[in-house]
């Protein structure tokens, strides 16, 4: 019941009522808008209740706060994911109250879907006017009661806009050039110009648009300062938190314009349904977790994407010469995790507590993959997350004349790289291991492992235990530490690291002024593999850990490390595990792990990169029916290098 003297919670309660009943079951627009003229023709047909309906208005003007909302709906007050996060899922799981003077708050309860700004966007001017026609003509100094208001919102973005341009994190990033200039310094001068032309009755014409005219070209000055920030970020690391208020930032400045669109165009009722409609549609991005998840998703494959891409070329090979030398710096990742085997099972036989066993055999994996990094070897399984960055490079204009055959090419030579390297790695470790393993038995008569821890090894990678979702659960760990090492590299670069360590007076006392330089320049080179290969070893020796702490039957078995595993333990065996369909069940598992580590693990890097580079679902499956083509064609260019 429209009752302009209830209670506020009732008011408010009518209007929730009304615009469901104009949704109606959200899926039709055109029977929207017809609803909306039912409800114009009832209105209008009755004088009474027009007169009501006015007076309603009138006291909803007065009580509930619409400048904050045309100010600051659609911009979250926080920058750290897990704060944005809680909060979300408050307003998700609590419900809301029509009780309240905050507009956003009624305005996610009135107008809570996004199909609310489909029909709001196709309003007809015949019906905007007939709307306009029911509010309160309210005058302050000649003045509709709304373009103070609107202005008010104005302000208050353009104060956000300038708090924000003087903070040192932006002006400390902006070029010289922009930050001499200093575009922020006059912008709330220009501002005020504004203000006083657009509410002085009678308006001056040509006053009114040289004083839009000056603040509009101040408010594209800080935008380009704004901007400038991002080449600074792009050289010295990038920032989750001040790309996010980056973000805000230029998303205030659109904002403003939406306002002034509503104050100076010569349809304003247009301009304001406009409006309203962007008003839902982030209202909707602001309380979905959804949209949080992927917003930070694309800030972290932006800062990962740049980074490991430098990196994944060097594991790219294009012609013969490069592909043997993979094979050969793979067979020596083979031979190092040969060692690492034999290592593993003296940790073990420690008989240390769960925990600390799983520490030590990720401080074991840790150390063993660092020395295949510092002799220039290669784990065959850390190449598709470094090489999956390096390829999406290439998508960064797919429209470009033969784009498209570059990526297939450049798909080919990685997949062929990446066999490459299983093969050196397999092919090696196993001889490795099993050299090893006669040495210690023949000459130090040291037996690593009895006959029923060998079966009980044998079991644990047999075919059917060795469920594909764990295999594929490896490959996810391993793009895991992808993305620490592009987190670490980035942070290393962010925060001016190898600049301390060369320059820090105390670090030059310590080390001296050359081995300060030295050790600046090493850490840039191999910080991101440090920090990928000590966060692998430590989650493939802990996860298991921890999941069976929680009564999880889990573990990360590493293609690698398993063809070692299963070699020794048939080996401890003797020659009769040979006759044994155990073992043949056993090294039938080698191929399933390859392929699912090594594929989870690029897929989920190629995912990562699409949406740092945000190729289209279109591209997508242009590059998909490009690579099926090429794989018909000539299957075997993705298993050997041309002549």
């Amino acid at each position: 019941m429209l009752d302009p003297h209830a209670s506020m919670p009732l008011r408010h309660i009518w209007l929730i009522k009304l615009l469901a009943w104009v949704r109606g079951d959200g899926k039709s627009a055109c029977a929207a808008l017809g609803r909306v003229t039912q409800f114009l023709d009832a209105i209008e047909a009755r004088p009474v209740v027009e007169s009501r309906v006015r007076e309603w208005w009138a006291v909803f003007v007065r009580t509930v706060e619409l400048t904050a909302m045309l100010a600051d709906h659609g911009f979250s007050p926080r920058s750290a994911f897990v704060s944005a996060f809680g909060e979300r899922l408050r307003r998700k799981l609590l419900p809301a109250t029509p009780e309240t003077i905050d507009a956003s708050s009624l305005l996610r309860l009135a107008l809570p879907v996004d199909f609310d700004a489909t029909w709001l966007q196709q309003l007809d001017a015949d019906q905007l006017r007939r709307i306009a026609r029911l509010a309160p003509p309210d005058l302050v100094d000649g003045v509709p009661h709304w373009q103070p208001l609107i202005m008010d919102a104005v302000t208050f973005c353009t104060s956000q806009v300038v708090a924000a341009g003087f903070s040192s994190e932006l002006r400390l990033r902006m070029s010289d050039p922009v930050r001499a200039g200093q575009p922020f310094h006059e912008l709330m001068v220009d501002l005020d110009r504004l203000r006083d032309e657009a509410l002085r009755r009678p308006r001056d014409p040509e006053a009114l648009k040289a004083a839009f005219k000056a603040f509009r070209e101040r408010l594209d000055g800080c935008r380009e300062a704004a901007a400038s920030v991002y080449a600074h970020l792009e050289e010295n690391g990038i920032s989750v938190g001040l790309v996010f208020r980056l973000r805000q930032l230029r998303a205030r400045m659109v904002r403003i314009r939406d306002l002034l669109d509503c104050l100076l165009s010569e349809q304003p009722h247009r301009a304001i349904a406009q409006l309203l409609a962007r008003l839902v549609l982030a209202s909707g991005e602001r309380y979905s977790i959804r949209a949080l998840i992927a917003n930070n998703a694309s800030l972290l494959a932006a800062k990962v994407a740049e980074r490991s891409a430098e990196v994944g070329e060097h594991y790219i090979t294009r012609d013969r010469a490069e592909y043997r030398g993979m094979l050969l710096s793979s067979a020596g990742g083979g031979f190092i995790t040969g060692f690492t085997v034999l290592l593993k099972f003296g940790v073990l036989a420690i008989a240390l507590s769960a925990f600390w066993s799983g520490f030590a055999v990720g401080i074991l994996y840790s150390v063993s993959f660092i020395v295949i990094q510092l002799t220039h070897a290669t784990l065959a399984t850390k190449q598709p997350a470094m090489t999956a960055p390096a390829i999406a490079a290439k998508l960064k204009d797919l429209h470009t004349e033969g784009a498209i055959e570059e990526f297939v090419d450049e798909v080919t030579h990685l997949v062929r790289s990446q066999v490459a390297a299983v093969l050196g790695n397999v092919l090696l470790v196993a001889p490795t291991a099993l050299l090893l393993f006669f040495l210690l038995t023949r000459v130090l008569g040291v037996q690593p492992l009895d006959e029923a821890h060998a079966r009980e090894t044998l079991e644990s990678l047999h075919i059917y235990a060795v469920l594909p979702w764990m295999a594929a659960f490896t490959g996810m760990v391993l793009f895991a530490s992808s993305l620490i090492a592009g987190w670490a590299e980035n942070a290393f670069v962010l925060n001016h690291i190898d600049s301390a360590m060369r320059y820090n007076p105390r670090i030059r006392a310590t080390l001296g002024v050359e081995r300060a330089q030295r050790w600046a320049v090493f850490m840039r080179t191999h910080i991101s593999g440090f920090a990928a290969n000590i966060s692998l070893g430590f989650m493939l020796g802990l996860v298991p850990v921890v999941a069976d702490f929680f009564g999880l039957p889990l573990e990360v078995p590493h293609v690698t490390l398993s063809t070692g595993l299963i070699v020794v333990a048939a080996a401890s065996i003797g020659p009769s595990v040979l006759a044994s369909p155990l073992l043949w069940w056993s090294v039938a598992a080698i191929p399933v792990l390859g392929l699912l580590n090594l594929g989870v693990s690029f897929y989920c890097a190629v995912r990562l990169a699409i949406r740092a580079h945000n190729v289209s679902r279109v591209d997508r499956a242009r590059l998909r029916a490009a690579i099926g083509a090429r794989l018909r064609r000539h299957p075997g260019s993705f298993l050997l290098p041309p002549p």
